[in-house]
């Protein structure tokens, strides 16, 4: 076990805000089963991500990764951008 590595964990979103410099809000939805109900409900999650380019703009869908903290609210970075945003 010495040996291997941890994965860090990777999410697909859509950026939100990018007003700030060096950042991104990205939102990141899920599909969860109800346990009572059983229906499958959409839950979201916003989460700021660090864009070192400052690349993204708003509507584009991006991969973005967990990395250690870089801010009291940002642990997360961009990894790519899947598609832009069409306006």
């Amino acid at each position: 076990m010495a040996g291997q590595e941890k994965k860090a964990r990777t999410a697909q979103g859509v950026v939100v805000s990018n007003g700030m410099q060096d950042s991104i809000v990205v939102l990141t939805a899920r599909f969860v089963k109800h346990a009572k109900y059983k229906k499958f409900i959409r839950k979201s999650t916003k989460v700021m991500a660090h864009d070192a380019e400052n690349a993204c703009g708003v509507g584009d869908t991006v991969t973005i990764e967990e990395c250690k903290p870089l801010s009291k609210n940002k642990s997360w970075t961009l990894v790519s951008i899947d598609s832009k945003a069409k306006i």
